[in-house]
């Protein structure tokens, strides 16, 4: 049997950045559902007491930020939407059911999407947990801004929430996904297929589908 060919996908760097923000989150989603609904409260378990999930959940939120913005500086250039990726998204139902559409590169309109619905979200987190965060930076602010700042906080977790579910599901969805952010590697079949013109860059190969 012929040695599976492998094309790099993500530097081991990349890889424990990605994990650590995706512990990261984790945490911060968890914790912060218990602060938002009673019915959660339980959940405050998860740093050990409701006091402690109360102080560590903003200095988690800061780490997490920090390796997004990490990400961010890697990744932006590569996730500017061309025609090929509108193409992509117009033809979204082709593409679940297992036909790939468009000359697509490093990221598809769906990955690209999803990396600027994360920045605004990741942005408006940050700057308004900021204006909540006792005891170090809400006494500077009037309760109105507070206020406006804990609704705003809230909103953009929750739609955090549901796109990093979006977002596992795809990773689970399409195979071989999982295994570019745990090993680092894909296929020449799977790059040929879901990123062909990746595929070509990577490979030199001028033949294009």
């Amino acid at each position: 049997m012929s040695k599976e060919k492998l094309i790099k996908r993500y530097s081991a760097a990349e890889r424990v950045n990605h994990w650590i923000v995706a512990v990261c989150f984790v945490l911060l989603a968890i914790s912060g559902l218990a602060f938002f609904y009673p019915a959660f409260f339980w959940l405050t378990g998860v740093f050990g007491t409701p006091q402690l999930a109360r102080i560590i959940h903003p200095f988690v939120g800061v780490l997490m930020f920090l390796g997004f913005a990490r990400q961010f500086l890697r990744y932006w250039h590569h996730n500017f939407l061309d025609k090929e990726d509108v193409k992509w998204m117009m033809a979204v139902k082709s593409v679940l059911s297992g036909h790939e559409v468009g000359d697509i590169g490093k990221y598809n309109g769906g990955q690209k999407g999803m990396f600027w619905l994360m920045t605004g979200c990741m942005l408006m987190l940050v700057c308004t947990g900021f204006i909540m965060w006792r005891p170090y930076f809400a006494l500077y602010f009037p309760i109105p801004v507070i206020r406006v700042a804990l609704l705003l906080h809230a909103w953009s977790a929750l739609i955090l929430i549901a796109g990093i579910i979006v977002h596992v599901y795809a990773a689970i969805w399409v195979r071989g996904t999982i295994r570019a952010m745990v090993e680092g590697v894909v296929t020449h079949a799977w790059a040929k297929k879901h990123h062909p013109r990746w595929y070509r860059e990577m490979t030199g190969d001028k033949n294009k589908p």
